[in-house]
Formats: structure tokens, sequence, C-alpha cells
């Protein structure tokens, strides 16, 4: 099976190239954001490939980063999710942008994506959740999503207090984590950052 192509460019359209290499040309189908990170046609081009082998065809899907053909991949494994329709997943979010959706379990952000209705988005959800870990170790670590920290014990009890007061908890954890960067260390108890959270409250 061809699982890396070195060759010259041929042909590009944004679904798919011809890549010559040894006096043969290679068809390979590929995701927009490929397509739009190729060189111009003659250029030399480096794709990681998965073949795909049915009774009448071999396919070959081609990217130019690792971290897109095992994204693919991961896609692929999903239960209803073909070839196609991970090509077209690819082509309109990112690895990181994916990997943000599964571990916030944001079926929304990928319902939105063609061909992707609420139950597929909910199905990629769940399939991919225990899967997380490896599709986060695609993505460099500056584009990871950043999990939040929770709160301390300070932090938990003036938000009870605002909630206590009537204020939404919402608006309550933005007060205080933005009174909790203006504050200095001798304002890092519970009365002064209640004080410093009620005046940001007062100006909203």
């Amino acid at each position: 099976m061809i699982s890396r192509l070195e060759g010259f460019l041929a042909e590009k359209t944004a679904a798919s190239v011809v890549v010559m290499a040894g006096g043969v040309g290679y068809e390979v189908f590929i995701p927009l954001s490929t397509f739009y990170d190729l060189p111009e046609e003659g250029a030399p081009v480096t794709f990681y490939v998965k073949t795909l082998v049915r009774d009448d065809a071999i396919d070959l899907f081609g990217f130019l980063t690792r971290e897109e053909k095992e994204t693919f991949l991961l896609l692929n494994s999903v239960s209803r999710i073909g070839p196609r329709l991970a090509l077209n997943i690819l082509s309109s979010i990112s690895p990181a942008g994916l990997v943000e959706a599964i571990v916030n379990k944001n079926p929304a952000r990928l319902s939105g994506l063609p061909g992707i209705g609420t139950k597929t988005a909910e199905r990629l959800i769940l399939e991919l959740k225990d899967k997380a870990a490896k599709l986060a170790a695609l993505v460099p670590a500056e584009m990871r999503p950043k999990t939040a920290e929770p709160p301390d014990d300070l932090t938990r009890d003036v938000i009870s207090a605002l909630q206590n007061l009537g204020y939404p908890k919402p608006l309550a954890e933005k007060a205080v984590n933005e009174a909790k960067l203006e504050a200095d260390d001798r304002e890092k108890d519970l009365s002064s950052l209640l004080r410093l959270s009620l005046r940001r409250l007062q100006k909203l």
C-alpha cells in the first residue's frame, strides 16, 4: 500500500491532484486545506497518503501534513463517516478545531459543517471522545484548545456570594476572574475580592 508519495505536481484542482512519480501519474484526492497550501504545478511535492482498496478501484487520499492524515483516519473510523465525508470535514475545519469541538463536546460547532447534521455531529463526539488524547497529540501544542483550570476555594466562595445576591453564574464568574487580575496581593481575601467583583458588576 502507498503511504507516502513524492514526485512532481502535474495537475491540481480543489478536489484532487495528479502527482508524477517514476513516470506514472497518480491521482490523489485531497481536502481544501491541502489544496490551499499546494505549490505551483511542476514543483516537487510530498504527500502523506492513505490507500483505500475497493472492489472496482484503488483510491489515494493525500495530505501535506501527518496531522491531517491521522485526523482523516480517525474520522474515517467513525461509523457512517466515509472517506469522502472525512475529506469534506477536513476541508471545513482544522485538526485543532476538531479537537476543540470533541474535547468540549460541542455538537453545534460540528453540525454547521457541510454534510454534517446534528445526529452525525453527536456520533462524532461519542465515538471520538475516548480518542481525544490521540486527537490532541496530532495538534501542535500552541494550537491545542486550552482547558480551563478548576476554580480555587476563594473563587468559588466569591462566585457563590454573588449568586446569592442575585447575579447569574456566568456573569459572576466573569466578574471574579477580572477582579482577580486587578487585585494585588493584599486583596486576595474574600471581602476584598467580593468588593472588587461587585465594583466590576456595577459598571456593566
